[in-house]
């Protein structure tokens, strides 16, 4: 069995091929020769990834999935959420995202958050959608050069070290891209 994974994340790749059963051959947008932007215009993360994994199907033929993820903070009401990737602008750039969302938790009674994957599979002519959640705190300072995105102020609940500071195994683990990813490893693995 063959899926395209709808990412240009190299990251992201790394990260869902380390779960991937070896019976099902994971390919890249690369790998099928989409060189395009993979729109993500819908107001939700699930929104965001039912799109983009039709996209594919629509557009290239291939039984694929894709994922969206966001962070949500309590105390910013769900923000940056389905924005967490443009939180500081269009520049997508992890190091202003951090520092923005850090400035706009100053003074805030609570640092709860939570990392929200949504992986959309189109296959067969069916789309199913499979939802991860690791619940944490952001943390006040940066901490840690492991993973990217928000990983770095990000403190699941029950360790005392950032995302950033473990490794991928571990991550994987408890993260919530890794539950996510479980879930649809598991309904793969029932067909």
């Amino acid at each position: 069995m063959q899926i395209v994974f709808a990412t240009n994340n190299l990251n992201k790749v790394k990260e869902v091929q380390s779960l991937i059963p070896s019976h099902i051959k994971l390919l890249s947008l690369k790998d099928i020769e989409c060189f395009e932007d993979v729109p993500e215009t819908q107001p939700t993360i699930e929104g965001n990834a039912k799109q983009k994994a039709n996209y594919i199907k629509q557009h290239y033929g291939y039984d694929c999935f894709a994922d969206d993820t966001g962070l949500e903070v309590e105390a910013l009401d769900g923000a940056p959420g389905v924005f967490s990737a443009r939180y500081a602008g269009p520049q997508r750039n992890d190091q202003d995202n951090m520092d923005l969302l850090l400035k706009n938790l100053n003074n805030k009674p609570t640092r709860d958050a939570q990392f929200k994957t949504v992986i959309a599979l189109e296959l067969d002519g069916k789309l199913n959608t499979f939802t991860g959640i690791c619940k944490g705190e952001i943390t006040s300072t940066k901490q840690g050069n492991q993973g990217f995105g928000y990983d770095p102020i990000f403190k699941p609940n029950g360790f005392d070290k950032t995302f950033a500071q473990m490794d991928l195994t571990q991550k994987n683990t408890i993260g919530h891209r890794g539950k996510a990813v479980q879930l649809l490893i598991d309904f793969l693995n029932s067909m």
